[in-house]
C-alpha cells in the first residue's frame, strides 16, 4: 500500500504536462498507428498476401469471366474493376476486427490500459493500419488493372476522388469490424462473422454482374445494397459506366456518391463511439 505522502497516480487518459488534450490525442494515435505499421514490417506475410489477393482477383475475373459475360457498349474488364476495388477494400477492413480480437487474447490491451494514453488511441492506430494496407492494395490493383487493359476514362481529379471514396468506405467499415472484434472471444470467430456479413454484401450487388440480370429478390437486395452504391459511384468517377446502361430507379443508385458519403458519415458517427465505449469497458475488467 502506498504511503500517504506518495503522489497519486495519473489517470491513463490524462495528457502529459504542458500538452493540450488534442495534441495528446494526436500523439497517442500516431504512436499506435506506428506500432501497427512496424508490425506489418516485422510480419511481411501480411503485406505479401494483401498484395497477392488483389492481383489474383483482377486476373481471375478479367481473363476467366470476361469471355462469358457480355456488357453492351463496354468491356467486362472496365466493368469489373470497380467491383474488384470495392470487394478488396471491404474485405481489407476485417484486419481491424481480427487484430483487436488477437490483442485481447494475447493480453496486449491489458498492457495498454496501464499506460497514460487516450482510450481511443489503440482503435485509431488499428483502423489507420487498415487504411495503409488498403491504400497499398488499391495501388497494386490499379497497376494490375492498367496492365490487363483497364483504363480511367475520366479526369485525374475524378479518379483521385474514386480512390478516396473507396478508402473512406473501407475506413468506416474498419470501425465496425474493430467493434465486432471486441465482442467475440477469438480471431477465428471474427473471421467467420465477417465472411458471413461481407460475402453477401459484395457478391449480391452490381459488382460483378449488372443488377438487372439477377433474380427479383436478389435484384432488389442488390439495388439497395450499400456496396452497389459504392461500385456505381466508383464506376461513374472512373468513367467506366457502360454507354446507355440502365440505372435502377432507386435513389441510392441514381445518386450513388451522396449515398456513399452519407453512409460513411453515419457509420463513423455510430461505431466510433460504440467502439470507444466497448474498449473502455473491456479495459476496466
Amino acid at each position: 500500500m502506498p504511503s500517504p505522502s506518495s503522489p497519486p497516480s495519473s489517470p491513463p487518459s490524462s495528457p502529459p504536462s504542458g500538452a493540450s488534450p488534442v495534441a495528446h490525442w494526436f500523439s497517442d494515435g500516431w504512436i499506435t498507428t506506428r506500432r501497427n505499421l512496424i508490425k506489418i514490417k516485422r510480419v511481411p506475410d501480411i503485406l505479401v498476401f494483401t498484395t497477392l489477393q488483389p492481383i489474383m482477383f483482377v486476373l481471375l475475373f478479367t481473363y476467366i469471366y470476361a469471355g462469358v459475360i457480355n456488357i453492351p457498349g463496354s468491356s467486362y474488364k472496365e466493368f469489373i474493376m470497380a467491383g474488384i476495388f470495392a470487394q478488396t477494400v471491404v474485405f481489407g477492413s476485417t484486419f481491424s476486427g481480427s487484430a483487436m480480437a488477437q490483442d485481447l487474447r494475447d493480453g496486449i490491451i491489458d498492457r495498454f490500459r496501464t499506460l497514460p494514453m487516450s482510450s481511443s488511441a489503440v482503435l485509431v492506430g488499428r483502423t489507420n493500419g487498415d487504411l495503409f494496407i488498403n491504400a497499398i492494395s488499391m495501388a497494386v490493383m490499379m497497376t494490375t488493372g492498367l496492365i490487363v487493359g483497364w483504363r480511367v476514362r475520366s479526369s485525374f481529379i475524378e479518379g483521385a476522388a474514386a480512390v478516396a471514396l473507396l478508402l473512406l468506405f473501407a475506413y468506416s467499415f474498419s470501425w465496425v469490424m474493430a467493434y465486432l472484434g471486441m465482442l467475440v472471444r477469438s480471431p477465428e470467430v471474427i473471421n467467420n462473422v465477417s465472411f458471413l456479413v461481407l460475402f453477401p454484401l459484395t457478391f449480391i450487388s452490381n459488382a460483378f454482374v449488372p443488377a438487372d440480370t439477377l433474380p427479383t429478390p436478389l435484384r432488389v437486395f442488390a439495388e439497395y445494397n450499400p456496396v452497389s452504391a459504392l461500385v456505381q459511384a466508383v464506376r461513374e468517377l472512373f468513367g467506366n459506366v457502360p454507354p446507355g446502361a440502365a440505372v435502377p430507379d432507386v435513389w441510392s443508385q441514381q445518386h450513388p456518391i451522396p449515398t456513399v458519403l452519407i453512409g460513411i458519415t453515419l457509420v463513423l458517427l455510430i461505431f466510433i463511439p460504440l467502439a470507444i465505449r466497448r474498449f473502455k469497458k473491456i479495459s476496466l475488467r
